[in-house]
């Protein structure tokens, strides 16, 4: 891709003259902040963004990728970070979508079972051509997506995240079939923050900072910290500083709560005091986000009980829970975590809007509200272009950043963070946990739901683990626990006895 430019409708320039040479059958990193400009470019190379200047050169030959569709007949394909599949369809029909075998309207299922077995035997995937999409964990799925791009003829793969949901051992596996495909001659451009993974599966690196091109390097010539400093343009602390916790009252109180909404769905019970940071790990799907939209209001707490600072949440309105002291990031920063057609600044005060302390007579305290956002747009480092502007327009990372900053800027006393630095770049997330870690030195309850086990490990104070059975296991110490030992939990490889589990509930006067 040479000088490539992006300028949207609205003026906001994406990409401005960038460069990016990947050579055959090598695995290149695209990293960078958020807003940097990564997704727009491989939305250009993929064909669902047209840039306004620059080309692109494929295998020798100049290329225009009009669409997606055009991009994948010419051998380039995407699998994103979040599946496109369809759940209820085997993995078979999810592979051969859109190029089903079969005459005069009607689906030759056995010859689409044929196929789809012959490419899973050809890059020797682990999976069941029979079975429900559905019923796969994360892992799985994944090599479903990608066998969906083999199956179309891509000889260039682009891998957006592809390790942000998978456990240590999921990860190894994936990094197993990448060699694989590297092997029978495949390209592919992997798309991370992970600076450890980078290094250890990436032959070259690509960083972009503010749309442009300001770096390209060997991986095994640069430091995880250099990569780091290229891509937000100082240093970065790459281990945070955390002082020990000193935990008092409970603030957080969870009995028998169902991970599910099936019958006889598995429980939790743990409880969370001031000062202190309970993380969750867990294979994606396996409870965290009932948890989260339980004690969040979003979905009824029917059996077990969620208690906020000693009151029984069960009946409360979503306000009334936040009025208890909880701020939540979602998982979903879309659906839940703001209004994408409101402005910056709406989404800043969106929960506290109808406070007195901003409105006077019945009218809202505009000159406060301004100066209120221009602080937090300048504190947390959100790139737009101004506070009015829609919060669709900015990137992932930057709507990411309008929600912490929302969540974070009150008096919490429980924050429930689920996956607060998903695709976001590492100076931002180092920004995150930092934060999280002085809001429960200052006294907030934090529960942490991330699929990132190093944030984790490196963030909590304790750690809770879910996997298919419930919760697998609870330790009181995070920092004695390593990644391996955490993902055989996960994937239910051991399982704590319930007395062991039961020290998660702690036996106070509160």
């Amino acid at each position: 891709m040479e000088h490539i430019t992006k300028v949207y409708p609205n003026g906001f320039v994406a990409n401005r003259d960038v460069s990016l040479s990947v050579r055959k059958g090598e695995v290149h990193a695209l990293s960078g902040e958020n807003g940097a400009g990564k997704s727009t470019l491989m939305k250009v190379l993929f064909g669902e963004e047209q840039p306004e200047e620059g080309k692109i050169f494929f295998e020798g030959k100049e290329i225009h990728p009009e669409d997606s569709i055009s991009a994948i007949k010419m051998g380039i394909g995407m699998v994103h970070q979040h599946f496109m599949l369809v759940e209820s369809l085997t993995v078979a029909e999810n592979i051969v979508l859109g190029m089903e075998p079969g005459r005069f309207g009607y689906f030759n299922k056995r010859e689409a079972f044929r196929r789809a077995g012959e490419i899973i035997e050809k890059y020797k995937f682990t999976v069941d051509p029979r079975e429900r999409v559905g019923n796969l964990p994360v892992g799985d799925k994944q090599k479903v997506e990608i066998l969906k791009a083999l199956f179309r003829g891509a000889k260039l793969l682009i891998l957006d995240e592809p390790t942000a949901v998978l456990t240590p051992q999921e990860t190894e596996e994936l990094f197993v079939q990448i060699r694989r495909l590297q092997e029978q001659g495949h390209t592919l451009i992997f798309i991370s923050h992970k600076l450890r993974e980078i290094k250890q599966i990436c032959e070259h690196i690509t960083v972009l900072r503010g749309g442009r091109t300001v770096g390209e390097a060997k991986v095994a010539d640069v430091t995880e910290q250099e990569i780091s400093r290229m891509m937000v343009g100082r240093d970065v602390m790459l281990e945070i500083e955390k002082p020990p916790a000193k935990p008092a009252e409970t603030v957080l109180q969870v009995r028998s709560l169902p991970l599910s909404d099936r019958p006889n769905a598995p429980t939790a019970s743990f409880d969370i005091r001031a000062g202190e940071i309970l993380g969750v790990a867990g294979v994606e799907g396996n409870g965290q986000s009932e948890l989260a939209m339980c004690i969040a209001g979003l979905l009824p707490v029917g059996r077990g009980q969620v208690r906020i600072n000693g009151k029984d949440i069960k009946g409360l309105s979503v306000r009334k829970i936040r009025e208890l002291g909880l701020s939540h990031i979602s998982e979903d920063r879309m659906s839940y975590g703001c209004a994408a057609d409101a402005n910056i600044e709406e989404n800043l005060f969106s929960t506290t809007i109808y406070q007195k302390k901003y409105s006077r007579f019945g009218l809202l305290r505009k000159k406060l509200l301004d100066r209120r956002t221009d602080e937090l747009i300048k504190e947390y480092m959100i790139k737009c272009s101004e506070k009015k502007e829609p919060v669709r327009m900015l990137s992932g990372g930057n709507i990411q950043k309008v929600v912490v900053a929302r969540e974070f800027s009150g008096e919490p006393a429980l924050i429930l963070a689920n996956q607060p630095t998903r695709g976001i770049d590492v100076g931002a997330t180092e920004f995150i946990r930092n934060r999280l870690v002085d809001l429960r030195s200052n006294g907030a309850a934090v529960l942490l739901i991330s699929a990132d086990l190093n944030e984790v490990l490196e963030v909590s104070d304790s750690l809770l683990v879910l996997n298919s059975g419930g919760v697998g296991a609870y330790f009181p110490d995070a920092s004695a626990v390593s990644e391996e030992l955490l993902g055989e939990y996960m994937l239910g490889l051991r399982q704590m006895t319930a007395g062991e589990i039961g020290g998660a509930v702690h036996e106070t006067k509160a």
